[in-house]
């Protein structure tokens, strides 16, 4: 889940390999292409409109895709998505991510003028300074009509830590918009019903749910990580597949 996909403790070997059972099982009504990227879900976020918003952290490490530039990163994205632009964060982490910032934990599309972000208030707290900055990065941002974008501010949760004491990544970023809903991670903290507050009004028609996630993040990962997402059409009727065969 949410893994870093160039470093050799997290190679997505396997990964693929499930995507090519699917396939060979007929599961898919899509083209199916190795384009030669290596690049997670959880690592780009897209308004639906031409817009892709990400990190450089992520999309630039090393461990990913050293033989491209951040110009051909870019160039590479807009040819596979159909994009006509892309937004670069350069600020914003979280303690115990192993993604190398994946944008699903920090910042993500409600719509394609509504941007709902993490928000560290506290000056004594690890993350303030570089929250403060990807924020201040996220006011310079523009729709792609010229217009500032809608950003609404997630709570920042109380700070959970696993057994042997490191900081886990809980984030309220982390949810899954679905048909009539919006699934919202949460970990037993006190910030948890506010989250789902501030998204309701963000996410009109669609009901707010909670969903317990300390466990996902005891794993490092959270709700939207061990999720993935498929445009209607794209598998072949309703059919079932034995994929054991």
């Amino acid at each position: 889940m949410c893994s870093t996909a160039g470093d050799s403790n997290f190679r997505p070997d396997k990964d693929n390999r499930i995507t090519r059972a699917l396939w060979d099982a007929g599961f898919f009504n899509a083209e199916h292409r190795y384009p030669g990227l290596a690049l997670e879900g959880g690592g780009i976020e897209s308004d639906g409109q031409g817009t892709l918003l990400t990190t450089a952290e992520c999309l630039l490490s090393p461990n990913r895709n050293p033989h491209l530039s951040k110009a051909q990163t870019e160039a590479t994205l807009k040819e596979l998505f159909g994009l006509d632009r892309v937004l670069w964060l350069h600020h914003g982490y979280l303690a115990g991510d192993d993604t190398d910032s994946h944008i699903d934990t920090l910042a993500r599309f409600c719509s394609p003028d509504t941007i709902a972000y993490i928000r560290c208030a506290d000056p004594a707290d690890e993350h303030f300074e570089a929250l403060q900055a990807m924020e201040a990065e996220l006011k310079t941002f523009q729709t792609a009509v010229g217009k500032p974008y809608n950003l609404v501010p997630l709570p920042w949760p109380e700070a959970c830590f696993a057994e042997d004491g490191h900081r886990l990544p809980a984030t309220y970023a982390n949810f899954l918009i679905i048909n009539g809903a919006v699934l919202v991670p949460t970990y037993g903290v006190p910030q948890d019903g506010e989250a789902l507050r501030v998204l309701a009004p963000v996410f009109p028609g669609r009901e707010i749910i909670g969903i317990d996630c300390r466990i996902l993040i005891e794993q490092h990962g959270s709700l939207h990580c061990v999720t993935m997402q498929y445009p209607e059409g794209s598998f072949r009727g309703n059919s079932s597949y034995d994929l054991k065969s």
